[in-house]
């Protein structure tokens, strides 16, 4: 049996709004041609670059999981136009000017120091991280941080990795997947759920100052005379198991 491939470290950030009922979030959905996670819906998010951990060094050196940040950050720029964690808040022409510099491949910390803007790693809250070891084409070990979206900010898909942006509650997006209309990853199903337990952004922040950040690796187990994949129990999640055959992809 071949070894596992080594984990590609990464990033993902939960971008929230408020609305009447429950948070929406931001959420994308990937180009079917994508080698990981083809056609799925996923939140913001990709690997840490070199260059995020020299912005780390630069702007963040404190901060244990700054090149996390400043990569779930820039992702979130990239695939989405949406500029969070930045301080002073950048307008909407900036937002766009940083997407585009960063598509031509300028170092984030060189935008950031031209633009006169600043990391507020506080706006980041530390929700999740997951190293799943299903044997896909890649492998993340994935930090995930919840941030509440600039007011007005207005979201658009890069038409690369990214075909759809749209805004839902969690509820809505997992009826969606449980109807047949969408689809997801086993991590991003586990978080949806645990994100619909939310009535407010503070609610998820307090729930996640609750519950320290662990890695998560899912594994197999027989569970009732079915293979189940499972996650431990205690950790905020409201679902901990599901029959391996619909845990892969639904």
């Amino acid at each position: 049996m071949s070894e596992l491939p080594d984990p590609i470290p990464a990033a993902t950030l939960v971008v929230m709004r408020p609305a009447a009922a429950a948070p929406e979030l931001l959420m994308v959905e990937r180009a079917g041609t994508m080698a990981f996670a083809a056609g799925a819906l996923v939140f913001p998010g990709g690997r840490i670059d070199p260059g995020d951990h020299d912005a780390a060094a630069a702007l963040l050196p404190s901060v244990p999981d700054g090149a996390a940040r400043i990569a779930a950050i820039r992702e979130t720029i990239e695939e989405a136009g949406i500029a969070v964690g930045l301080t002073p808040q950048p307008d909407e022409a900036t937002s766009a000017r940083l997407r585009d510099q960063l598509d031509d491949g300028v170092p984030f910390l060189a935008l950031l120091r031209d633009a006169g803007l600043d990391v507020d790693a506080a706006a980041l809250t530390p929700f999740a991280r997951w190293c799943p070891n299903f044997r896909e084409t890649r492998r993340f070990d994935a930090l995930f941080f919840l941030a509440e979206a600039p007011v007005g900010a207005v979201a658009t898909a890069d038409e690369g990795e990214s075909v759809r942006l749209f805004w839902a509650s969690a509820e809505a997006i997992l009826a969606d997947v449980d109807a047949g209309r969408a689809h997801v990853i086993f991590p991003t199903r586990r978080n949806l759920e645990r994100l619909a337990l939310f009535a407010s952004i503070d609610a998820a922040r307090a729930d996640a100052a609750r519950h320290p950040v662990q890695q998560i690796t899912p594994w197999v187990e027989e569970r009732e005379g079915e293979p189940h994949v499972c996650i431990p129990k205690g950790i905020g999640y409201p679902v901990t198991s599901e029959p391996l055959t619909t845990a892969r992809r639904r």
